[in-house]
């Protein structure tokens, strides 16, 4: 498999569909933000010609008021690997969603659990009481090891770490087994100067406020989506949320939208460090194409009848 990481707006997509169009290779997505219908604006999904042009897994899958899990996750992409295989194709795993390309690549054998929703509604009350920084910090404290692979940011993920705590009594990080990876892989990294990339970021959100943004939030409210969702606690989504409601302007929730992300693509570069000898990196610009195939094929990943 081929995996394609980097920060948000730096570029995957595109790189992913041209690669895919040139060799007849698939996409897998390995964004959980790209997971959920109705919500294509905000996540800056590719648009349905993009879509169109090659073939792409793992979007649109599901609803908002849907959690889907890292053992779900794992799954699916290792059963859409094996068919894309089957077809003489190669997957391209594409996403910035750390936790996801992590499990993919060292193997995590993850088990599924049931959800406890009155112990969640419970730690769920804890952590808005304390604020997510604190309560990771409990995980901390009780299995330090999670903590190290969970972002402390991340609340939603802290309090499913301490639901299966309390609800088996294991460390979570005792039943997340590393098996290896199933496949091989080569992982190409998107880099671009870090002001640059911010203004991109702060385009790209111009745009999505120019295409409907507000339009796209307001509908999923009036379907009954709860603002509480954790997949409308996605960046683009609680601060237009909190525009409708009138708690703060626009200029306001555009600014919290370029914070936010800034923020996020610090905690990308955690998961996607460029001293990581397993990932190749690229500063992202019309050649890169070119030197992913040529790296490729050096590397023995294709051969040159693959172009």
């Amino acid at each position: 498999m081929i995996l394609i990481v980097g920060p948000t707006a730096v570029g995957k997509t595109s790189l992913s569909i041209e690669l895919a169009k040139n060799n007849n290779w698939e996409i897998i997505s390995a964004d959980s933000r790209y997971l959920y219908r109705g919500m294509d604006i905000g996540t800056a999904k590719p648009t349905a010609q993009e879509l169109s042009s090659v073939k792409h897994h793992m979007i649109n899958v599901t609803d908002p008021d849907e959690t889907w899990s890292l053992p779900q996750f794992l799954e699916k992409t290792l059963e859409l690997i094996q068919e894309i295989h089957a077809r003489g194709s190669i997957p391209i795993i594409v996403g910035g969603t750390g936790q996801y390309i992590r499990a993919l690549t060292k193997g995590w054998c993850m088990p599924e659990f049931e959800p406890d929703q009155k112990l969640r509604k419970i730690l769920d009350a804890w952590g808005n009481e304390i604020g997510a920084v604190d309560l990771h910090r409990k995980l901390s404290i009780i299995d330090s090891e999670a903590a190290k692979f969970i972002d402390a940011s991340n609340m939603r993920r802290t309090i499913r770490a301490l639901e299966v705590i309390f609800s088996t009594g294991f460390k979570f990080s005792e039943l997340r087994r590393s098996e290896g990876p199933a496949y091989d892989y080569w992982i190409i990294g998107l880099i671009m100067e870090r002001s640059k990339l911010y203004q991109r970021v702060d385009t790209r959100i111009d745009v999505m406020i120019s295409q409907g943004l507000m339009d796209e939030v307001k509908d999923l409210m009036l379907r009954g989506y709860s603002a509480n969702l954790p997949a409308l606690s996605a960046i683009g989504y609680r601060e237009m949320i909190q525009y409708i409601k009138g708690e703060i302007e626009l200029e306001t929730a555009k600014a919290l939208m370029r914070k936010n992300t800034r923020q996020l693509i610090r905690r990308q570069a955690n998961w996607f460090k460029q001293t990581d000898p397993s990932i190749h990196w690229y500063e992202n610009g019309p050649e890169t194409n070119s030197l992913v195939v040529k790296d490729l094929e050096a590397a023995g990943v294709i051969t040159a009848e693959h172009e």
